[in-house]
């Protein structure tokens, strides 16, 4: 994948929004967010510590289950079980027993590696992420899952992030954090697979990098940057027209939830961070809502068959 030296307009001042803290308890690696309105429920893992939280918004109270490996995202099937993206691969996870079968693997032979970011495509096909556990530079790679298949897409990556759709499903967005640059990719809109090769859409500049990241009705990217204390959003064209305040330095990943998905949940994380940045950012780890002023919408549900 090549890069651009393209001239850096200038950024739009962060500006804050009403935000609401979620969940006061610290994700050690708060990631993965998604919700499903069906249910009202979202849910969020902290990836190191083996957890999955989940709350019903309109309850507000969030449940924590311990899992026996590292999981970073999920999705829904449908009304009874969710597809959890785990370190060695995916797994049927039945929500109201909380049993798990593995039923794919990915990478479960390569010890260095763990899942990472994910989402799915409006065709039911689900992108999935691995990096190094260290994350060591070149051995992350991005793969699509579906008619029950696992086919790598892209490699050679550091840490990639920020797997995201089009509403329209002909364009993919990711990123590599490590290099600060997010891509796209056009893709066949039936089935979420790409048409070629990626090309630089935006390169960060400034504090942190892109991490996770969301389309909304319209087909901006919200994206968070890991250390910048902020989401930024993109448009289809790569301009940064937004950029919104979130009370913690290392924001994860952000999704919309709320029944007029008009609100962002956003995950945090401390990893990384001494005594003394974590004191100076009182916000690390917790899991915020932003009334952000947009409508999103809802997140696809993963086909495990072929169509």
């Amino acid at each position: 994948m090549t890069t651009t030296n393209a001239p850096t307009p200038a950024a739009p001042a962060p500006h804050s929004v009403p935000v609401q803290v979620l969940d006061a308890a610290r994700c050690h690696l708060g990631e993965g967010p998604g919700y499903d309105a069906a249910s009202d429920t979202a849910w969020w893992f902290d990836i190191l510590e083996q957890r999955l939280h989940e709350v019903r918004l309109g309850e507000g109270r969030i449940a924590v289950q311990a899992l026996p490996f590292m999981a970073s995202a999920a999705a829904m099937v449908d009304d009874d079980r969710q597809l959890l993206v785990a370190e060695d691969g995916l797994y049927l996870r039945e929500i109201a027993t909380g049993r798990l079968e593995r039923l794919a693997e990915i990478e479960a032979d390569d010890a260095r590696t763990r899942s990472n970011d994910a989402r799915v495509h409006p065709s039911g096909t689900l992108w999935a992420s691995t990096m190094g556990r260290r994350a060591e530079s070149g051995i992350g790679s991005i793969y699509a899952f579906r008619g029950g298949e696992v086919v790598q897409l892209f490699t050679g990556l550091s840490i990639p992030n920020a797997i995201c759709f089009s509403p329209d499903g002909a364009t993919g967005y990711f990123a590599d954090t490590r290099e600060n640059m997010l891509y796209r990719v056009a893709l066949d809109p039936a089935t979420g697979l790409p048409l070629g090769a990626p090309t630089p859409l935006h390169r960060h500049h400034g504090a942190g990098g892109p991490d996770g990241a969301v389309t909304d009705a319209e087909g901006l990217i919200w994206c968070a940057i890991w250390g910048g204390g902020c989401l930024h959003v993109y448009s289809p064209g790569g301009t940064l027209v937004r950029r919104l305040a979130v009370p913690a330095r290392q924001p994860s990943c952000p999704v919309f939830v709320g029944p007029g998905f008009d609100r962002l949940l956003v995950t945090s994380s401390w990893q990384g961070m001494g005594t003394a940045m974590r004191a100076a950012d009182p916000g690390h780890g917790q899991t915020f809502l932003l009334e952000a002023g947009v409508k999103g919408r809802p997140e696809p549900r993963v086909r495990l068959e072929a169509a």
